[in-house]
């Protein structure tokens, strides 16, 4: 009898934790979730001391995978893990720098959706938007290993490299990123974005040119990328 009495109690305990309910500002109830597992793919883009011109950089890879979960209707948190290439040339050809770099980034951020996702409220007549415009912003971590050299071409297997400013490369700074997508459904399960970002960095040695420079500037950089997103199932 008493084992009965708390299978049941046990049960109606799960029962009420699934059963929780979170409400928006106009007190309609809404679900969290579902995780979204997110891979993209494009391009970075350096910007600092050498140039900040786009015919003086150059572009390289940028790869991401990484977790998206909303949290309220318009607001979603995620966390994400990149791999990116930049390098340029120098804008002032009597100094005659450039540089390339091989960068690993990991961040965690806000995104807010500016279009209501039907689907997130418990009424079940709602879907997502076909078209979805966001903002994003967080904080991260970036793993920086440039390699200066005389030039004004992409490097080679010939290059001969700088002796580096810094003796601690590959060095960690710190970075601020700020960007805007457009997300698209592509189904019940996958939406496709376009998105951009430019990261703020606390470092001027991204570029491994700081004393040569301006050291009173901090360096940055940009990616786009292409992204897809997948709903996993609840």
């Amino acid at each position: 009898m008493i084992s009965g009495l708390c299978v049941q109690r046990s049960a109606a305990q799960g029962s009420h934790r699934a059963q929780r309910r979170f409400y928006d500002s106009q007190g309609r109830p809404y679900n969290r979730g579902p995780l979204r597992v997110t891979l993209g793919g494009g391009v970075a883009l350096y910007s600092g001391d050498l140039t900040n011109s786009l015919s003086d950089k150059f572009p390289g890879l940028s790869l991401s995978a990484g977790l998206l979960y909303r949290m309220q209707p318009h607001w979603l948190v995620g966390a994400e893990g990149s791999y990116f290439r930049v390098g340029a040339r120098d804008q002032f050809p009597n100094r005659g720098l450039a540089f390339q770099g091989d960068n690993g980034l990991g961040t965690v951020f806000v995104r807010y959706e500016l279009l209501s996702d039907g689907s997130a409220y418990l009424t079940g007549q709602g879907e997502q938007p076909i078209i979805q415009p966001y903002l994003k912003a967080g904080v991260g971590l970036l793993l920086y290993n440039p390699k200066s050299y005389l030039g004004t071409k992409r490097p080679t297997s010939s290059t001969t490299y700088s002796a580096p400013e810094r003796n601690d490369y590959p060095a960690l700074a710190g970075v601020l990123p700020i960007g805007a997508g457009l997300s698209v459904r592509a189904g019940d399960q996958f939406r496709v974005s376009l998105e951009g970002a430019y990261y703020f960095t606390t470092t001027d040695h991204l570029d491994d040119v700081s004393a040569r420079g301006n050291p009173a500037h901090n360096d940055g950089f940009t990616t786009v990328e292409l992204k897809l997103e997948y709903l996993v199932p609840w």
